[in-house]
C-alpha cells in the first residue's frame, strides 16, 4: 500500500505566464521535459566525461542508515576518489550516493554547459547550483530544504523515482521537531499504516524522471528520492520572492540548523528519541483533528 498519489503535471515547455499563473504562484510542481534541450550539458554530461575532469577529486559519501544521534545531520558514510565513485555507481547497486555536491567551484567551467532559466522567474542563487550523485538503491530521506527555496531539479544519466508532498502535511508525515526530515522508521514507498496510522490519507505527487528531464519542486515540498539506476541529478535554486518566506527561511537556517544542532551534538541519543516521541504525538494529535483541513 502507498500514499494516495498523483501524476505530477507535465509539459515539454512552457510560458513565464503560465508557469507563473499555474505552476509557481500556487506552488504546484511540474516536469518539463524540454527545459534542457539547448543546454550543452544533456548531451555532454556522462559519468566519463565527469570522470575525465574531476575524477582526482576526494568526496564524502552517504547511505541509507538512520541518521545518528551523535554525529552532525549529513556526517559522511565515507569517503572516495570522485572517478572510483563514477565506477561503482555504473557497475553495480551501492546505497551510497553524493549529497549537496559543488562541483561547479572545483570545475568554473561547467557552469556554461547549463542555462538558469530565468526566463521564467527570478532569484537564482547562483553561487549554489548543487549536484546528488546516487547507486542503484540509493535513497534521499523524507525531507524539504531547509532554507526554503524553489527548485528545479534536473536528472542525468538513468531513472529516478520521487515522491512529493506539500508541506501542509508535515505534521502527519511525522516531521521531527525542529527539524526538516521526518521520522525515518517507516518506508516511504511502502508505508505500515498500521503502525503509522497519521500517514493513512495523506496526499502527495509521484514522479519518475528520466534523463534530461526538469523537476520544477516549489518552496517547501517536502521530497523523497530512489536512484532506480546509477545516475545523477543538478539542483539549480532560486528565492522566493515573498518577505515572509524569506523571513522563514532565515529563521530555518538559525533555529533548525543552528540552535538545533547544539542541542542535538549535547544531549545525543536522549534528545534524538524525545523528538521521535513528540513527532508521533504530534501526528496522531494531527490525525485526530483531521489536519490539514481540504
Amino acid at each position: 500500500m502507498s500514499f494516495i498519489l498523483k501524476p505530477v503535471d507535465t509539459v515539454e515547455n512552457i510560458s513565464p505566464a503560465d508557469f507563473k499563473k499555474n505552476y509557481l504562484d500556487p506552488r504546484k510542481p511540474l516536469i518539463i521535459k524540454g527545459l534542457t534541450k539547448s543546454w550543452p550539458a544533456r548531451e555532454k554530461w556522462t559519468t566519463e566525461y565527469l570522470k575525465e575532469i574531476a575524477g582526482d577529486l576526494e568526496v564524502p559519501l552517504y547511505d541509507n542508515a538512520k541518521v545518528d544521534p551523535s554525529k552532525p545531520i549529513n556526517s559522511a558514510a565515507a569517503h572516495m576518489r570522485f572517478g572510483d565513485y563514477l565506477d561503482l555507481i555504473k557497475s553495480e547497486p551501492t546505497e551510497l550516493r553524493i549529497f549537496f555536491f559543488n562541483l561547479f567551484k572545483h570545475v568554473p567551467s561547467l557552469i556554461k554547459d547549463i542555462v538558469l532559466p530565468k526566463d521564467l522567474m527570478g532569484g537564482f542563487i547562483e553561487s549554489m547550483p548543487a549536484m546528488f550523485f546516487g547507486g542503484s538503491n540509493s535513497v534521499t530521506f523524507l525531507h524539504y530544504d531547509i532554507d526554503l527555496p524553489h527548485l528545479f531539479h534536473t536528472h542525468f544519466g538513468g531513472r529516478k523515482h520521487i515522491i512529493l508532498f506539500d508541506n501542509k502535511w508535515k505534521d502527519r508525515l511525522y516531521c521531527i521537531p525542529n527539524a526538516t526530515y521526518a521520522l525515518e522508521d517507516y518506508d516511504v514507498a511502502n508505508p505500515d499504516f498500521d503502525k503509522f496510522p497519521a500517514l493513512r490519507g495523506v496526499e502527495g505527487y509521484e514522479v519518475f524522471l528520466e534523463h534530461g528531464d526538469t523537476l520544477f519542486m516549489p518552496t517547501g515540498m517536502w521530497h523523497w528520492m530512489k536512484y532506480l539506476d546509477g545516475s545523477f541529478s543538478l539542483s539549480l535554486r532560486a528565492w522566493d520572492a515573498s518577505p515572509i518566506r524569506k523571513a522563514q527561511s532565515l529563521f530555518n537556517l538559525a533555529i533548525k540548523g543552528g540552535v538545533d544542532s547544539v542541542l542535538k551534538m549535547a544531549l545525543k541519543a536522549p534528545y534524538a528519541e524525545f523528538r521521535e516521541k513528540l513527532a508521533i504525538k504530534r501526528a496522531e494529535k494531527a490525525l485526530a483533528r483531521g489536519l490539514p483541513k481540504k
